[in-house]
């Protein structure tokens, strides 16, 4: 265990993944054979020839989604081997610190040659410190043993089968779509994944693994969707104000979906999990790192203003920032931060000082959080949700309107969250917290009606009799920073309105420190 490399676990599963770049490359000279052969052979022959190349193609395509599930089985346990070591370590400091010896098996025994003053740890401590390790790597191989052996018996038995006809209706909720997927059998749910991926991609409710594989499968078809559109436009002459932003739009989302997929395939780690792909208007996604349904404790990071397909990669940099810092803090246990870009936000100022987009946003919301609930396998994870900027106004729009579920919510930068109080979040903990830097700018964008008030006050003093004083009403509602908001807060220095995922800023420390429930 000592010796163990996780990091050769994620190569290899990067390494199959990688496969499935040359199951798309066989899969089209097929297809091209396919063409040929029709326009210059026919009869019998010939049609049987078209069926087998045609049920070759089926068989390539059906391939692709257990590729991918090998890179996620050997991707998790790579993870769940990093903990077990990191618990390992922490029993080998233990035992070191309180002259107890280890040998090569992990047994414990008294070394009074290695004494420290005040007595050494008790054996039994350390040795059963090394065994929960020992444990929680034993039960990561077993577990992806298990799941290896089960898709090498479905490449002899063939890996797909037609499921029933019934699909979940529109607006399902995530309970009964879980109910559903999980009355099917390994190999319908590889058919329904290879066939039918825009479902399987979108369904709150439906496993994290699963949805990763189906909009794996969708990235190239988006893609073609933008070069298309980008010819399109390019040949569309003379080119005005309309055809130039939407030249401009496309050229970002490209730029950014091929970050994305830098990100997807280049085996980084944690592994990148894809939950959802739109490339409509500036594009959405939904990226997991880690896998939440797995994991001990799951970050929902909702961006605010502008954010789109073509920045997604930075969105989540901030969402894999406040990881890290988990994972420094408590290496010991997994932490899933999931960048939840599914809703149009503001792209100029006058659209951010309105509330529609975030309640647009906020049925969207409450079904993803519902569906990590549904999904989720083992004791429940912590689930924190967190909103940036425009972002805290959806987070807290979706918690008045929908609930959500969470265990804690965060604010960071916030213009208010559409209540006046922490209690109108209707949050079952009350496990409200937030944060905003002194030389925010947010701080200057009080609420409309506020706005005549305090230039009136600053006029006269007796207009400030006579006005009334809410120096803490923002644009939509109190500030949640502010101790009378009735939330609670953590600091944030001097680093304006994007700076709180700075290395040095103690609101990282802050927003991981209550995603970790400390």
């Amino acid at each position: 265990m000592w010796a163990a490399d996780p990091g050769r676990w994620a190569a290899a599963g990067a390494a199959w993944r990688g496969l499935t770049g040359l199951v798309d490359r066989r899969a089209a000279e097929l297809d091209g054979a396919a063409r040929a052969l029709r326009g210059g052979w026919a009869g019998a022959a010939a049609g049987a020839a078209g069926g087998r190349i045609g049920a070759l193609r089926s068989e390539l395509a059906a391939l692709a989604p257990a590729v991918i599930e090998t890179d996620q089985v050997l991707a998790e346990l790579a993870g769940r081997l990093q903990r077990a070591k990191a618990r390992l370590t922490e029993a080998v400091v233990l035992a070191d610190v309180g002259g107890v010896r280890l040998d090569r098996r992990g047994r414990a025994s008294a070394d009074p040659a290695r004494a420290q003053p005040g007595g050494p740890a008790p054996v039994a401590r350390v040795a059963a410190a090394v065994a929960a390790a020992l444990e929680l790597a034993d039960a990561a191989d077993r577990e992806a043993a298990g799941r290896l052996d089960e898709l090498t018996r479905a490449a002899g038995a063939g890996w797909v089968a037609p499921p029933p006809p019934w699909r979940p209706p529109p607006g399902a909720g995530p309970a009964t779509v879980r109910s559903w997927w999980a009355g099917l059998t390994p190999a319908q749910r590889r058919w329904l994944v290879a066939r039918e991926p825009e479902l399987v991609g979108r369904l709150d409710g439906v496993p994290v693994a699963a949805r990763d594989q189906a909009n794996r499968l969708l990235v190239d078809r988006r893609r073609a969707v933008l070069l298309a559109e980008r010819r399109r436009l390019l040949d569309r002459l003379p080119r005005g104000p309309v055809e130039l932003a939407g030249l401009a739009r496309v050229e970002g989302a490209l730029t950014g979906l091929d970050a994305l997929a830098a990100r997807l395939n280049g085996g980084g780690q944690p592994r990148a999990y894809l939950l959802g792909l739109d490339t409509g208007g500036e594009g959405r996604t939904v990226v997991a790192l880690g896998d939440p349904d797995r994991a001990d404790r799951v970050l929902t990071y909702v961006p605010g203003m502008t954010a789109g397909l073509a920045d997604a990669t930075g969105e989540l940099g901030r969402a894999a920032r406040v990881q890290a810092r988990c994972a420094a803090l408590d290496p010991t246990a997994s932490t899933a931060a999931v960048l939840w870009l599914d809703y149009d936000a503001p792209d100029f100022l006058h659209e951010a000082v309105l509330p529609h987009q975030a309640r647009d946003a906020g049925p969207a919301l409450h079904r993803f959080q519902e569906g990590l609930r549904a999904t989720h396998e083992g004791q429940p994870a912590r689930q924190t949700v967190l909103g940036h900027s425009y972002g805290s106004l959806v987070v807290g729009t979706a918690a008045r309107d929908h609930g959500l579920a969470a265990d804690a919510l965060v604010f960071v930068g916030s213009p208010g969250v559409g209540v006046d109080r922490a209690d109108g979040l209707r949050l079952p903990s009350g496990e409200v917290w937030a944060s905003t830097a002194p030389d925010d700018a947010i701080r200057l964008a009080p609420a409309p009606d506020e706005l005549p008030r305090r230039v009136l006050r600053g006029l006269s003093p007796l207009a400030a009799v006579l006005t009334g004083r809410d120096d803490h009403a923002l644009w939509f509602g109190h500030d949640p920073a502010d101790p009378g908001f009735g939330g609670r807060t953590f600091p944030s220095g001097r680093y304006g309105h994007t700076g709180y995922w700075d290395p040095a800023n103690p609101a990282l420390d802050g927003m991981a420190r209550v995603v970790l429930g400390r």
